[in-house]
């Protein structure tokens, strides 16, 4: 007991030693921050799962889908005429990018190595609409300079978004029958100033 009693004797002699005090209040201050124990935070865990089922956003619904169907410019041994089918999301691209994604031909030969790469100034991306004309965009300036006296169903694919993000359904294209010949003329008339090459 008596190494217990002097062991508490020593503890509270630790404790009760005087600090040094100083007449500048600053000082004395810091020091009685200082003396205060030290206490750490209290972090609580729980083992359970949050329930994100109550809380949790529904999810987005599907973005409406236009099917498309494009018809192959020249008839199969059969006689059939081959269909590509695609599909995009309404209202998000181009039929000339849809075309290139899924590697649907688009160009005729001069159109291959003369068009513009989608910027609406040569006009060798035209296609027949089918069927579905509703899903797509009005035909813009662009179209109207270049298929002024063409058939409502003609469109540069380059211009004709697919779709309004609100419609679905199905559109049906197809290659027009202009001739190479009656192209080069065209880009002769609106003013399109490359060199053209005839063989």
């Amino acid at each position: 007991m008596a190494a217990t009693s002097s062991s508490a004797s020593a503890a509270v002699a630790l404790v009760s030693l005087p600090f040094h005090t100083t007449t500048s209040s600053r000082v004395s201050a810091i020091s009685r921050r200082s003396a205060r124990p030290f206490r750490a935070p209290t972090i609580r865990c729980s083992s359970a799962s949050p329930d994100l089922s109550q809380g949790a956003p529904a999810p987005a619904p599907p973005k409406p889908q236009i099917e498309l169907e494009f018809v192959g410019p020249k008839p199969d041994a059969d006689g059939s005429y081959p269909v590509d089918r695609a599909e995009a999301a309404s209202g998000e691209k181009l039929l000339r990018d849809i075309m290139n994604e899924n590697k649907i031909e688009l160009y005729a030969a001069y159109g291959k190595v003369m068009n513009c790469g989608g910027g609406g100034s040569c006009g060798t991306c035209i296609v027949e609409i089918i069927d579905g004309k509703e899903l797509l965009n009005e035909r813009t300036n662009t179209e109207n300079r270049y298929l002024k006296k063409k058939p409502d169903s003609w469109r540069l694919a380059c211009q004709t978004i697919v779709g309004n993000k609100e419609n679905s359904g199905k559109a049906c294209c197809g290659p027009t029958a202009a001739p190479v010949e009656e192209m080069i003329v065209q880009h002769q008339t609106v003013g399109c100033t490359d060199s053209l090459i005839t063989s």
